[in-house]
């Protein structure tokens, strides 16, 4: 998919304090911005930027620009923004309009420890819809307070996220919300989702990353400064393994990899019994020390009967990014004499990376026989077995 990423840089950061607007203040001997410019101008999804500034912010912003590092033949556009940040944002999109990519990624140049794994659950999740945007699970309790301070309701924080960026729209879509707000004398809207969810559009959210935090005031800055030069965050890798087997019974396809496949037979399960996906979400869970597949979601609750795998699966992705890790690779072996995975094996493999958020290059899929041995040398069924490696943040001594 044509994809332009549109940075908004153009609001003075007053609460950060007295002193440069907070995407140029220095962070690790670098601005803001250019850390921020960095990621994006390195990941191979991202064939635009438009990047909207203050109009007299132009020195400081060439100065990032060289301290981004080389980006190659990446185009970089540059627009002046508008009074708010709604404004600014528009004025990004219709730099994009004579030539408009199929999406467009909005980030906030504040948010410098953005990685590659948030931007390509962004742009997986692209695939699914017109909008969506990251959001964390909120660990405090949240509040509605009336004009008198007096508490009015608690919402359930089960069902609150708290929304980052960088967020994925339909370029038309959002540029026509954009455009519809305008018309309407609308300029205030300081989240994008929530704009195109007022347009009418359903918005979807994925996986945030905890460490993705917005640089607002001063002792944001200490604290990611300290994060930097103290080695704040230290990761361990850890490995799980995952083992699932299913009994062949009476159908006409199977599931495998989060793809349906032609088969002769069905296997007896309580969900859709795909078992390379059952083997990789324990492959998970186990990493994490977790328990498995059976304790997050048991067979005796009548929800999951029948229930497509790829929600097991990205329910434990979702574990590992809410405890701050990071899932470098999934491989799994498929064990059956038939069917074979071979016409199917490239589809599964990219199935599974948009399910759990990763590259395609980070899954591997294999497939063996056992010889004419045990069950499944005897067609009475087929198993798998996976394994996932996971980094997980540790406080360094």
């Amino acid at each position: 998919m044509p994809v332009a990423a549109l940075i908004v840089a153009a609001g003075r950061g007053s609460r950060a304090g007295e002193g440069l607007p907070k995407q140029y203040r220095r962070l690790g001997g670098r601005s803001v911005l250019a850390r921020t410019l960095q990621v994006f101008r390195s990941h191979p999804g991202i064939r635009r930027i438009v990047v909207v500034i203050h109009p007299d912010d132009r020195a400081l912003y060439e100065a990032s620009i060289q301290e981004s590092g080389p980006a190659g033949e990446l185009p970089l556009l540059t627009v002046s923004g508008g009074e708010t940040r709604q404004i600014s944002v528009r004025r990004g999109l219709e730099a994009l309009e004579a030539s408009p990519p199929e999406i467009v990624l909005v980030h906030d140049a504040a948010r410098p420890f953005v990685d590659e794994a948030v931007i390509d659950r962004a742009l997986a999740a692209a695939r699914e819809g017109a909008a969506a945007v990251p959001g964390i699970t909120v660990t405090d309790t949240i509040k509605m307070v009336g004009p008198c301070r007096t508490v009015t309701s608690t919402p359930d924080r089960a069902s609150l996220r708290a929304v980052q960026t960088p967020q994925v729209f339909s370029f038309r879509a959002l540029f026509e919300a954009h455009r519809k707000a305008a018309a309407a004398g609308l300029h205030a809207f300081t989240d994008d989702g929530a704009l195109v969810e007022w347009a009418g559009h359903a918005v979807r959210v994925f996986d945030g990353d905890p460490r993705n935090v917005k640089l607002t005031h001063d002792a944001d800055f200490h604290d990611a400064e300290r994060r930097m030069s103290e080695g704040f965050m230290t990761y361990l890798t850890r490995l799980g393994t995952g083992f699932d087997v299913h009994a062949f019974q009476e159908g006409d396809h199977v599931w495998l990899g989060g793809v349906r496949v032609p088969h002769d037979r069905g296997v007896l399960a309580h969900s859709d019994g795909d078992v390379i996906l059952h083997a990789l979400t324990d492959a998970i869970l186990g990493a994490l020390a977790d328990g498995d597949i059976g304790t997050h979601f048991p067979p005796s609750d009548p929800q999951w009967r029948g229930a497509s795998s790829d929600r097991f699966l990205a329910y434990a992705a979702g574990l590992v990014r809410q405890r701050g890790g990071i899932l470098d690779h999934l491989d799994a072996t498929l064990l059956c004499e038939r069917p074979r995975l071979g016409p199917h094996r490239e589809a599964m493999r990219q199935r599974i990376a948009e399910i759990v958020g990763i590259r395609i290059d980070q899954v591997s899929l294999k497939a063996t026989t056992t010889e004419k041995l045990g069950f499944t040398g005897r067609g009475e069924g087929l198993a798998a077995q996976a394994a996932a490696t996971i980094r997980l943040p540790e406080t360094a001594p």
